[in-house]
């Protein structure tokens, strides 16, 4: 039996990761985490997400809430990751990040600290959107250069960071395909007179409306064809599923960074 510590068990994602590991054959919640002062401290874990009592204590402190654990995921925010990154570092506990937002200086701290536990990191844990990374590369190769690139995203209003994780890793997957620095070759706006495309410019495009779960789609533009390549989340509960899974893999691996590439095997 994997014993899973959710952060953030209150939330969208927290309480839906709860829940399917919570009704897991395999796997028992043992852990939940909640900011200093949220309403769900104290709360019985299992009955705040649906799952009947459990006997697991919603708390804020985090050697409270996963002391007992094998493995943690995380879906919050960089700051918090952080913290729950370097807590389980030191106390050797498996990790599972859907964090987006990251920034480059708090990947290489992530790299660091997985050099004494395994963890899985990744902006989306999607399945279908794990292999739309994968064929992105593979159409951006075939296509070539001659085919301009455009990354178009779209969520729900109250979505913090932009671009979002997705889109940015569909636009890194696309660069290193290319043999390209992302940095020297990305767009994320345009506005006023801005001359001709310039060639292999990669766009990332930003759309924020309503509840939109989750939608992107890469556009392949030749002369005198496109290829639309697309994705839309229908619920958030694929993105727990794809967490779930990866606590499964992850559990009992060496120390190292994985992504969600590596649980799929592809």
């Amino acid at each position: 039996m994997i014993r899973v510590g959710v952060t953030g068990i209150a939330g969208r994602m927290g309480s839906f990761i709860g829940l399917l590991a919570a009704e897991a054959a395999d796997i028992e919640l043992k852990g939940a985490l909640e900011a200093p002062g949220h309403k769900a401290i104290g709360a019985d874990a299992g009955t705040l997400i649906g799952a009947g009592s459990l006997g697991v204590t919603v708390s804020d402190d985090m050697g409270k809430a996963f002391g007992a654990c094998d493995v943690v995921i995380d879906f919050t925010i960089p700051e918090v990751t952080m913290k729950v990154a370097a807590y389980a570092a030191q106390e050797k506990k498996a990790l599972v990040i859907g964090t987006t937002g990251l920034s480059d200086n708090a990947m290489a701290g992530l790299r660091g600290l997985a050099g004494s536990v395994p963890m899985v990191v990744s902006p989306n844990m999607s399945i279908g959107v794990n292999v739309m990374f994968k064929v992105a590369a593979m159409l951006t190769e075939l296509l070539g250069e001659d085919y301009d690139v455009e990354i178009v995203e779209a969520h729900h209003r109250l979505k913090k960071d932009a671009p979002s994780g997705t889109a940015l890793g569909l636009a890194r997957a696309i660069a290193a395909a290319r043999g390209v620095d992302l940095n020297e070759r990305a767009c994320y706006e345009r506005h006023g007179i801005i001359g001709p495309r310039p060639q292999g410019q990669i766009g990332i495009q930003t759309l924020r409306a309503g509840d939109i779960i989750g939608d992107h789609t890469v556009l392949y533009a030749g002369n005198s064809e496109r290829i639309e390549l697309t994705h839309r989340a229908h619920t958030r509960q694929n993105f727990a599923q794809g967490a779930v899974r990866a606590a499964r893999w992850i559990y009992g691996r060496e120390p190292g960074l994985y992504t969600m590439m590596d649980v799929l095997g592809i």
